[in-house]
């Protein structure tokens, strides 16, 4: 920095008051600068503020102002300096708009993670004052500035909590209020048409609409707006004055949300415009924001079908403010359909069969608790809510590409109730009680892996199956009707039962000897020792999904144990099915 007296200082103020703009040297603005720096950082900002409002220095101001904006700006991220807040805004409405955009924007690159919420809540409100003062062509310029914010806000955490929300530890509530404002005036220029011409507020309602969709994707879809709180929290309002907005900007929410690609107008590729979107039908559909001025037209299952990418979308992801988000998405878009009202002609699209594919894999791979609890209540309405043709294809599609026995259980449990459903009056049709029943039987009634099955993992489809065989044949006349259908069905339930009890056999002898094992290990050896025979001797036993040897000996035997009950209770099912079907031959003679 270039040391000056107080007295060469003057004649220097003096010189630059009686310079054209123009003929002021790359010097002079350093020396301003230097001079200005030095003043602001010793904390004699009050002299700084009486040159700055003197009217003999306006043209100074004008020319040279816009270089102390920038350590303005730090200052006021520092403390909250009075004098410096005033000499901003005198800058920004005396400085020339278009170099008072590049000062502010410039303290917006490479800001530290702490300092994002201060730097943003700073800038805003004198960025907006600059922009208003652009006139014409000011939609670049906003759209720029804009980008530059929305870039900063994106860096910072999304509140988990309604405790995190409302202590708003890293600022980004403090943000999406400050966007707000200072998006407002421009919001309002669109919708008045205030523009110097329609190509004017064509662009700005492009940049604007751009904004609000990339607010959808962040920090809107990773925030959690469903908490219960006696209050609207900041993330939720945030999400409110987004879609006002995109309201005063966007034509039709529909054409936006079921029609239209935003890819004509705005620069953003087809992954992130979706991500957008689904948060849009989201907000819509299960927030019911801007509801009410949602055109009520569309039929249940249309909005469903259009929703369904969404929920696709969301569903594929891990993390759980998308799949909370898919999952009520999915639920609010079923309710509305009539039960057994969808067709069978919706699972040849393509979402109607990897939307339920990713249940499934929430179901059984998910290690949040509500999540699998809300998912399965998800599954269920939406088999509640296909017709007769489109069950009987949906439990075929799931007991052939599942592995999970859980959820084939689940599946069987349905076809059950739906035979039940089947044999009430007024309600017969040959695909739950008929010939075309016979395909979708031989898939529940059969052992994958024939006699080696694991039993005790396929508990759960193999006790439903049970149950439904039951069923059957307490329920024999209405199969009797069709002599072919009911003798079809005997085979298949002779095949299967003579497999089920070969298998029941081999495990329970298995099971036995190891029980025993253990038993006699107890006896002989030590605690250590007994630990690292029962890991030899189990190691290739697994109880779902969990391996046996990697559980301590005493849990080990408790679980060995269960296992022969399980056989048991299977076995007496099967014998009471056989007892059944022995009185029944026997009435009949």
């Amino acid at each position: 920095m270039v040391l000056i007296t107080e007295n060469q200082f003057h004649d220097v103020i003096q010189r630059w008051r009686d310079t054209p703009d123009d003929r002021l040297k790359p010097e002079d603005h350093k020396l301003f600068h230097n001079v200005g720096s030095t003043c602001i950082s010793q904390g004699d900002s009050a002299q700084m503020l009486n040159f700055i409002q003197d009217d003999k220095n306006q043209n100074i101001v004008r020319s040279m102002g816009c270089g102390l904006l920038g350590i303005l700006v730090n200052e006021m991220q520092r403390k909250n300096n009075s004098d410096c807040q005033i000499i901003i805004t005198h800058l920004t409405k005396t400085c020339r708009p278009k170099e008072v955009l590049f000062a502010l924007l410039e303290p917006l690159k490479d800001i530290h993670p702490d300092a994002i919420a201060d730097t943003v809540t700073v800038v805003t409100p004198h960025l907006q004052t600059a922009l208003l003062r652009l006139g014409e062509d000011k939609a670049p310029s906003v759209g720029l500035s804009l980008s530059a914010l929305q870039k900063q806000v994106s860096r910072l955490p999304v509140p988990y909590t309604p405790q995190q929300e409302k202590d708003d530890g890293y600022g980004l509530c403090r943000c999406c209020a400050a966007l707000t404002a200072f998006l407002r005036p421009f919001v309002e220029e669109v919708r008045r048409g205030d523009g110097v011409s329609p190509r004017d507020d064509g662009l700005l309602r492009t940049e604007l609409l751009k904004f609000c969709m990339e607010s959808l994707r962040e920090p809107l879809l990773q925030a959690q707006l469903d908490q219960v709180t006696t209050e609207r929290s900041p993330m939720w309002v945030y999400a409110r004055d987004t879609l006002v907005t995109l309201m005063a900007v966007q034509e039709s929410l529909p054409d936006l949300l079921f029609y239209g690609s935003l890819r004509k107008n705005l620069a953003v590729d087809d992954a992130q415009e979706v991500q957008a979107r689904a948060c849009l039908a989201y907000l819509i559909f299960v927030q019911f924001i801007t509801i009410e001025s949602f055109p009520a037209v569309f039929s249940p299952v249309f909005v469903l079908q259009c929703n369904m990418e969404y929920i696709n979308l969301l569903l594929s992801r891990k993390d759980e403010s998308w799949l909370l988000k898919g999952l009520a998405l999915y639920a609010k878009s079923l309710e509305l359909v009539e039960d057994r009202s969808l067709p069978v002609e919706l699972l040849e699209l393509k979402t109607f069969y990897t939307v339920p594919q990713n249940l499934v894999q929430i179901l059984t791979d998910c290690p949040i608790k509500h999540l699998r609890e809300r998912g399965l209540n998800v599954f269920q309405l939406f088999i509640d809510k296909l017709d007769v043709e489109a069950k009987h294809k949906f439990f075929r599609c799931i007991l052939k590409t599942t592995q999970h026995a859980g959820v084939e259980g689940y599946v069987i449990k349905n076809i059950k109730n739906q035979v039940e459903y089947s044999m009430k009056p007024g309600n017969m049709n040959s695909l739950f009680l008929g010939d075309q029943f016979l395909p979708l039987l031989s898939l529940v009634l059969c052992l994958p892996q024939g006699p080696e099955t694991d039993l005790l993992h396929g508990m759960d489809r193999i006790m439903e199956s049970l149950n439904l065989l039951r069923l059957l044949v307490i329920r024999d006349k209405e199969w009797k009707r069709t002599t072919g259908v009911w003798m079809e069905l005997c085979k298949i339930k002779d095949d299967f039962l003579k497999l089920l009890r070969v298998c029941l056999s081999m495990s329970r002898s298995y099971y036995l000897t190891q029980v025993k094992t253990m038993r006699e290990d107890r006896k002989i050896q030590a605690r250590e020792a007994r630990m690292a025979q029962t890991s030899m001797v189990v190691k290739s036993m697994t109880v779902k999904q969990e391996k046996v040897s990697d559980m301590p000996p005493e849990i080990q035997y408790q679980v060995l144990q269960s296992a022969l009950v399980t056989f048991d209770l299977m076995e007496s099912i099967i014998f009471r099915i056989e007892e059944i079907i022995k009185e029944k031959e026997e009435h009949q003679q």
